[in-house]
């Protein structure tokens, strides 16, 4: 799928489908899309160019899942991140030029991933959205070689590091520190007790054990871990692998569908204990499941974006243009995370053109300069350190059937006593 918006016509040299000849070749021979003469040059304006920049356009790329088990953030993801780019066109655009938004389905298909990545990386200066860490690793290298400026719907600590990668946010770690610690000062849990981890296998639920298992060591908790697949959908046995282990609570690292699936049958099993659920666990449909009660009972989710019915200012103001635009989508998390990332990726483009450059190395440049970029849509990061999460505060979120979004603020943003240990460690 290849969804553009409508833009103005383009003028086009003689030798047009030469390059577009060569770009083809370079991409199926496995050349780099972005090579040492590769520039464009100074554009009419004065402005240096390169691949995804012309004197008109900012072509800007998301490689997303539309048809796979995340299709429902894609979509939320996709259309909040083309209303971002409507609204900025509306008011001029970027450095005189209109933003373009190509979309490449890859349902959730590392392959077609890969593909989509050769398909779309000759046309773009840098990606807002990138759904899946297996497909954030399996891209990690041709990202960094060709220089693309990239925010991964993924946040695992190993995407820290590079230079054109951009988590954003805290990372699993962090937020699975964040929930340990909710735990022990809110739910009674002590030393000497266990609490369950159940996780995906996969760099997600490894980072996010890694952070579990530091703070509970530190607090004297031992941690019970379960290793499930992505197409565990029935959690009924890793239930009772939990209970026979005497656990306190338990931490999910895993999808929504997983979530709903240990949250109920730990109910109905008489297993009411405290359940903590990485913010990729949670979706608001999940509220009108069979499984509300007990989720509205038992979950919270540690997040670094507040929840979607937050009073912030700038959420609202989003919430509301996105239910006019979008009357019949519901409005998730992933609506927030795809806003929050074309606001953050606007700001650099901004940065870059009153530097004179909107080259990709300007634009990485310009990124790594922010060292407090705050849209108003949760906290502020700080992207000069590769090596960090770009923010170590962590909200807590409660179920809510009827707030916006199936989730209301339980606890504000706030770093976990430790984590800056944790981080030193490291």
């Amino acid at each position: 799928m290849n969804t553009r918006h409508t833009r103005r016509p383009r003028r086009r040299a003689a030798g047009a489908v030469l390059a577009g000849t060569l770009a083809l070749l370079l991409a199926a021979t496995g050349c780099s899309s972005k090579t040492e003469g590769d520039d464009k040059g100074d554009a009419a304006d004065g402005v240096r160019t390169g691949p995804g920049v012309d004197d008109d356009t900012i072509r800007l790329g998301a490689l997303t899942d539309l048809t796979g088990p995340y299709a429902t953030l894609g979509k939320s993801i996709v259309q909040a991140q083309q209303m971002w780019a409507e609204e900025t066109n509306a008011k001029g655009g970027i450095c005189d030029r209109e933003v373009e938004i190509v979309v490449k389905d890859h349902g959730y298909d590392v392959q077609k991933a890969v593909t989509a990545y050769a398909d779309i990386a000759p046309d773009v200066v840098a990606l807002p959205q990138v759904i899946g860490s297996p497909v954030v690793a399996a891209l990690l290298d041709d990202i960094q070689r060709d220089k693309v400026l990239t925010f991964p719907q993924a946040w695992a600590a190993s995407l820290l590091g590079k230079d054109a990668v951009q988590v954003l946010g805290t990372t699993y770690d962090v937020d699975m520190i964040a929930a340990v610690e909710f735990l022990t000062r809110t739910k009674g849990l002590k030393k000497g007790d266990t609490i369950g981890h159940v996780y995906f296998e996969g760099d997600y639920g490894a980072n996010a054990l890694e952070g579990s298992t530091w703070a509970a060591e530190r607090a004297g908790i031992k941690v019970a871990g379960q290793k499930i697949q992505a197409t565990d959908t029935d959690l009924s046995a890793q239930v009772s692998a939990l209970r026979k282990e005497g656990v306190k609570a338990v931490l999910i690292s895993a999808g929504p569908a997983q979530t709903a699936s240990l949250v109920g049958v730990a109910a109905s099993r008489g297993l009411k204990v405290p359940v903590v659920s990485s913010a990729p666990g949670f979706a608001p449909q999940l509220m009108e499941t069979p499984a509300a009660p007990a989720l509205a009972a038992m979950l919270h989710v540690v997040s670094a974006a507040p929840a979607v019915s937050s009073d912030l200012p700038g959420v609202r103001r989003m919430v509301a243009s996105y239910q006019k635009k979008y009357p019949d989508s519901p409005v998730d998390s992933g609506v927030l995370s795809g806003y929050n990332a074309a606001q953050l990726i606007g700001e650099d483009l901004a940065k870059a053109c009153e530097a004179g450059g909107l080259t990709r190395e300007d634009v990485v440049k310009a990124h790594r300069s922010q060292t407090n970029a705050d849209t108003g849509l949760g906290t502020p990061q700080n992207f000069s350190d590769v090596n960090r999460p770009a923010s170590v505060e962590t909200y807590v979120l409660k179920p809510d059937a009827k707030a916006v979004g199936g989730v209301v603020n339980a606890e504000d943003a706030h770093a976990a006593p430790g984590v800056e240990e944790y981080l030193s460690s490291r």
